[in-house]
């Protein structure tokens, strides 16, 4: 990579995606009524992090697929081995993350990503909650929005239970919903040493705090305490 500005997805996904998006957009509109709301909230044509809860497999496709322009996402490398699931993120360009390793050609990456004014689809909590109720998020969203001085554009997910498919294809239309919230800032990452990651998991969870506000209350899990409505984003 000779510039962080001059990131690419590859050239297949880059002819693929559209073709993907309008394939699985039409798919869950077979298979649900779908409602997003907060469109207008989309800072279009400028650099962001979306942050979403993580329920299930769900989540990515569907927010993918309905989201107004391209947008990057990184996944969990150990799903680029499942069939069908594996070949359709290689497909779009996802960038595979080892949870639990630290990987410095995936944070050249990310940081190139959004150096280049690309936005990026992160799920805080690390991994699939398989449960509506949000997990603790881990502090690496607020490491890269430290690095990238990036806003964040929080987004909550309703209804892509691990139950999903088998209940729309019994014809049941479950209802799925997307709701965008204002993007932010946040507040600069302080101290040194623990000081420091206690800072950035403080601003990780302020990201989910806002998430958490969008969402209905049985989603909030541990957040249902400090869940940030709209009215107060700013």
């Amino acid at each position: 990579m000779s510039s962080l500005k001059d990131y690419q997805p590859p050239l297949h996904s880059r002819i693929l995606r559209p073709l993907i998006k309008s394939s699985i957009r039409q798919l869950f509109r077979i298979l649900a009524p779908v409602k997003i709301t907060g469109q207008e909230n989309i800072p279009f044509g400028q650099t962001y992090v979306t942050a979403a809860n993580h329920v299930s497999i769900y989540d990515p496709p569907f927010l993918l697929s309905f989201w107004p322009e391209m947008m990057e996402a990184i996944g969990a490398a150990d799903v680029f081995d499942k069939p069908g699931q594996g070949q359709l993120l290689r497909m779009y360009g996802v960038i595979p993350v080892h949870r639990g390793d630290y990987d410095r050609v995936l944070i050249d990456t990310i940081q190139a990503i959004l150096k280049a004014g690309r936005p990026l689809l992160i799920a805080p909590e690390g991994g699939r909650s398989h449960v509506p109720a949000m997990r603790r998020a881990k502090a690496g969203i607020a490491h890269i929005v430290e690095q990238a001085q990036v806003k964040v554009l929080p987004v909550g997910i309703v209804g892509t239970t691990d139950d999903f498919w088998a209940r729309a294809s019994h014809g049941e239309r479950p209802q799925l919903e997307m709701r965008i919230g204002k993007p932010f800032e946040l507040p600069p990452v302080t101290g040194k040493g623990a000081d420091r990651r206690e800072s950035r998991q403080r601003n990780a969870d302020l990201v989910m705090s806002y998430i958490a506000g969008l969402l209905p209350e049985e989603y909030r899990g541990v957040y249902a305490d400090s869940a940030i409505p709209p009215a107060q984003t700013s």
